[in-house]
């Protein structure tokens, strides 16, 4: 490939071997830091998850700056990681840290509390010590949009040290950059896009060797891995979004029940689609993937086997896969996720008034006769008179009320059991006594709760950063009517009962 710049050529080989479909990128990325190319001052280099950014420039910069040995022509370069530190005096500190070591600098590096002293320290370091003209220094700052407690004037100023620092070249990598970013003039932007199918399948298909399987060529095994990496991608990848190290995850798992037609005899490597037909359960259902989240985890004899659960017929090529049966539960390890159970507990704190809770959730008035009726024929069964006039719009599809955290594990206290007990009598119909314990996961459940946005924090409290387990701290529910209704029936919960029109 000619260019007018003098790119190390040799070096970039074993990148673009390293790193399939990103050669455009790459050379890009080399003309812009590369002393002998077109250095610039700054660079945004920017793109979604999981698209090589921050492994494609270290890679790129340690090559560059081992390739050439002449210390006129030498690049020097430090990476800093913007979410390991905490404050944005942190992040003074670990940059000159991490400049000092790249350049052995002898004398110990000072303190850095200000973007000033930022600044007078890198310029000791690489601005008052004769190098040489094309020597250079890049200083990276990865994932920089996710500095904690970060100033608004903390990129445009670190945007500014190459304007006093002449031979350096500053490098934010960020997920998306946002119009004025460093508020400078003539900011190159670097983007890796998302990989496309064929980019995926290409990627897998040269860093991953599948093991050998019996009656079938090296390139019969090739052929068929990459066709296989294809239906993945199009069944569990493109739905959900996945980036490529989930994808190459995915397949890791499925291409042993995937071909496990062909070590037990009945298919061939050449027959795809009777392939794809047999291994459709597990290209439909992402509980192979995620067992410890989606179903209950299995005992070790009733682990589905490497082949997929296919039983073979005497006389017949045919194959069937079946579903491994769920876990007889019997112990509270075993109950529902106990973080679903505290959801459904916030929805009905969110819309039931807690003058009904002593109705709806005592001992005393707890009792089967409200199943199929709801619970409006429970609170009215004993009023005389015309029935009053119900609401217009039902209480499930008015906005989320707040609840105090006290009232929320008080409901699910008092409701796990009889929740817990259904569920285990739709499996087996057996029926454990022992569950009605508030367990210790109720803590770390709030929490996840939290962190996904199901459950969110209101009033002060939510800005003060005080104890997430107070009493008195006050939620609502983040989720809708469908999502609650779909999370209670995969318990066989009907929610709809619990609620008071």
């Amino acid at each position: 490939m000619g260019s007018l710049f003098q790119l190390p050529d040799e070096l970039l080989a074993t990148l673009l071997s390293t790193y399939p479909c990103r050669e455009p990128q790459i050379r890009s990325l080399a003309t812009l830091v590369s002393p002998l190319a077109a250095p610039c001052r700054n660079l945004i280099i920017h793109g979604t998850e999981a698209t090589g950014k921050s492994a494609i420039t270290a890679s790129l910069l340690a090559a560059l700056g081992s390739g050439d040995d002449d210390e006129t022509n030498k690049l020097s370069y430090a990476i800093v990681k913007s979410p390991e530190c905490v404050t944005a005096r942190h992040l003074f500190e670990r940059t000159t840290a991490a400049v000092a070591n790249a350049l052995q600098w002898p004398n110990p590096a000072g303190r850095c509390e200000t973007l000033a002293a930022l600044t007078v320290e890198l310029s000791k370091m690489l601005k008052y010590v004769e190098r040489g003209d094309s020597w250079r220094f890049v200083l990276v700052f990865d994932a920089i949009d996710r500095q904690k407690e970060a100033p608004p004037t903390l990129l445009p100023a670190l945007a500014r040290l190459s304007e006093i620092i002449p031979n350096l070249t500053t490098i934010f990598i960020l997920t998306a950059p946002f119009p004025a970013l460093l508020r400078t003039a003539s900011t190159p932007n670097l983007y890796f896009p998302p990989y496309t199918k064929a980019q995926y399948t290409t990627i897998l298909s040269s860093t991953s060797t599948p093991p050998s399987l019996p009656n079938t060529t090296t390139q019969e095994t090739h052929d068929l891995y990459a066709r296989f990496v294809a239906a993945v991608h199009d069944s569990l990848a493109k739905p959900a979004s996945r980036t490529l190290p989930r994808l190459q995850q995915a397949c890791q798992a499925l291409w042993p029940r995937f071909t496990a037609p062909i070590a037990a005899g009945t298919h061939k490597a050449r027959e795809f689609s009777k392939l794809l037909i047999a291994a459709r359960a597990y290209l439909q259902d992402e509980s192979v993937l995620a067992p410890s989240v989606i179903t209950v985890t299995a005992s070790a004899d009733q682990q589905p086997p490497l082949n997929g659960g296919l039983q073979s017929q005497s006389g017949s090529a045919a194959t069937t896969p079946t579903k491994p049966k769920p876990q007889q539960q019997t112990s509270p390890t075993s109950s529902p996720s106990t973080a679903k159970l505290l959801l459904l507990a916030a929805y009905l704190a969110s819309h039931n008034a807690p003058r009904h809770d002593q109705t709806v959730f005592s001992t005393w008035h707890h009792g089967r006769r409200r199943r199929g009726g709801g619970v409006t024929s429970t609170l009215s069964g004993g009023r005389r008179g015309p029935r009053p006039k119900h609401r217009k719009i039902a209480r499930k599809l008015l906005g989320p009320g707040v609840f105090v955290l006290e009232r929320m594990v008080a409901i699910y206290a008092a409701v796990r059991r009889e929740w817990i007990a259904d569920h285990q009598k739709g499996s087996e119909g057996l029926v454990n006594n022992n569950n009605s314990v508030v367990d210790g996961d109720v803590g770390m459940a709030v929490a996840t709760l939290a962190s996904l946005r199901l459950l969110l924090r209101v009033g002060g409290a939510a800005a003060s950063g005080s104890d997430m387990m107070d009493r008195g701290g006050r939620w609502r529910v983040g989720v809708g009517w469908e999502v609650i209704r779909g999370v209670g029936r995969s318990l066989g919960i009907e929610v709809e009962d619990w609620l008071v029109e």
